[in-house]
């Protein structure tokens, strides 16, 4: 089978590469592209995954939609160079595609279609295929849909695909046994971004200030950082951030992608921006698992008096490792069901959707697919 794999986000890499190297070990043949992303570019390099670029990314919309038809156009070229059976992405570029084309795709989608709007218009309805954690259902319009009980963060956290590597903390510059954190800062620069907020500088000075009495802060940030915060500034390769992740005692950001992987990992999280509540992934996260927790930037002094709470808690390493077992026993190993789904498409997918307990078969990690 030959297969496409569309890259539009540093995260995407993280969610398709035991996807690629599974399906490599059992003889496909697979191309992928990737938009020019500096840090998406980084991580494929430091995988060893080769890959086609397809253009420059932009900041406004109006150029956003011009760089769209150039995606479109290159990867249409590519599709029929390289006679493609079906792509699988988190972008729309492959659903235009295969309209012309007739190569099938498979969108794997995990936001809200409020949150995305334009996904939603420009995207789902020329796809042969949405994937959907079912935590979603009763918020997407696209009708066959699939549900499956999962996460994206679990197409490369599930313990059948994750070891945290101890080694990582120390790369880092933290003693052994140092009690520490992670905090993310995110750019807000995709489409549905729009309008969208995040943390202040004072808020963030007034979460270290915080965190200094219980600990060791470190900080990533997808964007330049303020000097005011430059000396907490993270110092490891970006590969590694699950492993530094996975040893942290408390995450905090305004970054989605990041607290969900904290939550999945058994880190509590606290995120803060305009998107709290909005997000049904994240919600059921909080509500139905209680490892996460939204916050509004209106409501800063919440998350104030819930990171407090946190800090103070003794046992808060094992209670959280409790909370993620408990999900891990209703969620599956996406990547396992990701290569079933593709190798028997579109069959596997009838079936999926017509039979929504079959994929069952996935949870714990320990089914050869």
């Amino acid at each position: 089978m030959k297969l496409l794999i569309d890259i539009g986000h540093p995260a995407h890499v993280h969610l398709f590469r035991n996807f690629y190297f599974k399906m490599k070990e059992r003889g496909h043949d697979i191309t992928v592209t990737v938009k020019e992303i500096n840090s998406a570019r980084l991580l494929l390099e430091l995988y060893e995954i080769p890959y086609v670029t397809l253009g420059m990314k932009s900041d406004s919309l109006l150029k956003k939609a011009f760089n769209q038809v150039l995606y479109d156009l290159r990867m249409l070229r590519l599709v029929r160079k390289e006679r493609i059976d079906i792509a699988i992405g988190s972008s729309p570029t492959i659903a235009h595609v295969s309209r012309i084309s007739g190569m099938k795709s498979i969108m794997l989608d995990d936001d809200d279609d409020a949150v995305e709007p334009l996904m939603t218009a420009f995207g789902h309805p020329f796809t042969d295929l949405v994937v959907s954690p079912d935590s979603l259902r009763g918020s997407r319009k696209k009708k066959g849909t699939l549900f499956y009980p999962g996460y994206h963060e679990l197409a490369y956290l599930h313990p059948r695909w994750f070891t945290p590597d101890a080694g990582v903390p120390s790369e880092a510059g933290i003693a052994e046994g140092e009690r520490y954190f992670v905090l993310r800062f995110n750019a807000f620069r995709a489409h549905h971004d729009k309008d969208a907020a995040g943390l202040s500088l004072e808020q963030k000075m007034q979460l270290v200030e915080m965190l200094e009495g219980y600990g060791r802060v470190v900080i990533t940030t997808e964007k330049e950082i303020q000097p005011e915060l430059a000396k907490y500034r993270l110092s490891v390769s970006p590969e590694k951030i699950h492993s530094l992740l996975f040893y942290s005692s408390v995450f905090i950001g305004d970054s989605q992608t990041m607290a969900s992987e904290a939550a999945v990992l058994g880190v509590p999280s606290l995120r803060c921006n305009t998107f709290a509540g909005l997000l049904s992934s994240l919600e059921e996260e909080e509500k139905k698992y209680g490892l996460t927790y939204a916050f509004s930037p209106y409501d800063f002094d919440k998350l104030m008096a819930k990171l407090k709470e946190l800090l103070d808690n003794q046992g808060l390493k094992e209670e959280w490792q409790s909370r993620r077992m408990a999900m891990l026993k209703e969620k599956i190993d996406v990547t396992s069901f990701l290569v079933w789904l593709v190798e028997g498409y579109p069959a596997s997918a009838e079936e999926a959707v017509k039979n929504p307990e079959s994929l069952k078969r996935f949870v714990g990690g320990v089914i050869e697919v």
